[in-house]
């Protein structure tokens, strides 16, 4: 039987501050634009719009040659939709994601192609009309990006592109927005379900039931004997990238169940200690809570029965084998030698592997 989890890492706290009350001062603004529709739609007015193309992200390239998130001024994204075809309310499809730390709303929206909100779109449906080109196919994808002076990219790519919270806000959007393009219909009575104007709930109007945005939950563990980790590989993944396990929970299970239940099928190899480090949403494949636990396995059983249906491969890595794969920062290019690589700085499944590293490192040093 596993003991209980012990936190590897805790939140920081402290006495209150002016950047705490700032915190509370915007969780609280979101919370009402979530439950007062009109409030929403006026700060959405003032608000900032990252756009999205059949769910790929606007980025704009800077100077330095980094990139950033594609976010609109909605006063001036009006316009600009407008003048490629879209109708005027088009812009009120947006969906709140956040507010910065000016106070300003965040909304995300999708000029795409949108199937599920194309049966019964807000602004086609308000005009009762029919169905505009815009909802039939969307917005002109290359006609955007040059007005935009922006790039859509996949949402994976971009991961290696955005740095520090950008990431996060990128995958929160997509995710909300695929929701809404998967949750057009009520579960239970088949009927169309309209979203308030926050898109923080659908509800159907036939039945009254309110659907809110779900994530599903996985356990991410880093295996470690005491001096070697393991990592695995599907084979869906791109040539040379390692990762740590993962595994869905099951109805019922608890995250130790779920992970030991995991590292079993994968590897063949029993958890005796577990550790809970982090969490974090992660958009694939629909929008997924991880929780990020390290896992400790006796060094006298070690020995690796990889199941070839989960994993393409899974091997131990040395504590040098490691540190060399942080080194390479980017994705290798097609034709370039081989090498091992890993998840990008801000995936939780790289948390963990540095976090193995530091302690890996800290326990030499004692010696």
């Amino acid at each position: 039987m596993l003991n209980p989890l012990r936190v590897l890492v805790s939140v920081r706290t402290g006495p209150p501050s002016r950047c705490c009350s700032s915190f509370v001062s915007r969780m609280r603004f979101i919370s009402r634009l979530k439950e007062d529709d009109e409030a929403c739609a006026a700060a959405l007015q003032n608000g900032s719009v990252l756009l999205f193309h059949k769910l790929e992200p606007l980025l704009h390239r800077t100077k330095t040659g980094t990139f950033r998130p594609g976010s609109q001024p909605s006063s001036g994204l009006q316009s600009v939709l407008e003048r490629l075809g879209a109708d005027r309310s088009l812009l009120m499809e947006s969906v709140l994601i956040g507010c910065s730390e000016q106070n300003q709303a965040q909304f995300c929206l999708d000029v795409g192609k949108n199937l599920m909100n194309a049966v019964f779109p807000a602004h086609c449906r308000a005009l009762n009309a029919p169905l505009c080109s815009v909802c039939l196919g969307g917005l002109d994808r290359v006609a955007i990006e040059d007005v935009c002076r922006g790039k859509f990219v996949d949402l994976r790519k971009s991961f290696f592109l955005l740095t520090g919270p950008e990431a996060p806000l990128v995958a929160k959007a997509q995710a909300l927005l695929r929701w809404h393009q998967t949750h057009g219909f009520c579960s239970a009575t088949g009927q169309p379900t309209q979203r308030n104007r926050a898109g923080s709930q659908r509800v159907c109007g036939s039945s009254g039931i309110v659907y809110y945005p779900q994530m599903s939950p996985v356990v991410i563990v880093l295996v470690s004997d005491g001096k070697r980790c393991l990592l695995g590989r599907q084979s869906s993944f791109p040539p040379g990238l390692y990762s740590a396990l993962a595994g869905f929970c099951d109805m019922g299970e608890t995250v130790e169940e779920t992970l030991s239940r995991e590292v079993a099928e994968e590897v063949g190899l029993e958890v005796e200690g577990v550790s809970y480090s982090s969490s974090q949403h992660w958009p694939f494949p629909h929008s997924s809570f991880m929780i990020g636990c390290h896992a400790s396995i006796s060094p006298a059983h070690t020995e690796l029965t990889v199941d070839r249906s989960e994993l393409e491969d899974a091997r131990w890595f040395t504590l040098e084998e490691i540190s060399s794969a942080l080194q390479v920062k980017t994705p290798p290019r097609r034709g370039d030698p081989p090498v091992t690589w890993l998840p990008p700085s801000h995936a939780l499944a790289h948390r963990l592997i540095t976090e193995w590293v530091e302690l890996q490192r800290s326990g030499e040093a004692g010696k």
